[in-house]
């Protein structure tokens, strides 16, 4: 009996590192978003993703991560990986001809393209950042966001 305990010590001991190493492996995942229905293959796209409201949708400065990369034929992707778990929101544009902002007639309204995860339905204004959060959990998670042309292409 007595020479057993240091095998179910050592046995305990290693089944604690492995719990704890698949619980670190599962702490950060990859969010993957595809942006689909762009007009014009010119330009580029640019994402932000937010982990809460402040700054959301248009304040890029306050966003975790962002980035623009160029169009692509049919649809645009961007992956942001090692994210940490939690709740996230996407504000993407179709920044049309390069000048690394969402252009506006005189009254506001977008005349390039946009889009949020979820892809909810715009009627006077962004949506709040609940109506856009996406859960990114411990497996890799694709957000697909629509793009919406308010005055056209």
């Amino acid at each position: 009996m007595r020479n057993s305990y240091p095998k179910v010590a050592a046995l305990t001991l290693f089944a604690g590192l492995m719990i704890s190493t698949i619980a670190q492996a599962q702490s950060t995942s990859n969010l993957k978003i595809v942006v689909n229905g762009i007009q014009r293959q010119q330009g580029q796209v640019c994402v932000s993703l937010f982990a809460g409201s402040q700054g959301f949708p248009d304040k890029s400065d306050r966003a975790v991560r962002a980035q623009c990369v160029p169009v692509e034929k049919g649809r645009t992707a961007v992956t942001f990986q090692n994210l940490a778990l939690g709740n996230y929101a996407i504000a993407v544009y179709h920044d049309r001809n390069g000048n690394g902002r969402l252009d506006r007639n005189f009254v506001g309204i977008p005349t390039e393209g946009f889009g949020f995860s979820r892809n909810p339905v715009i009627r006077t204004g962004a949506p709040r950042f609940s109506e856009a959060a996406v859960f990114v959990a411990g497996t890799d998670t694709t957000a697909q966001i629509q793009l919406q042309y308010l005055l056209g292409g």
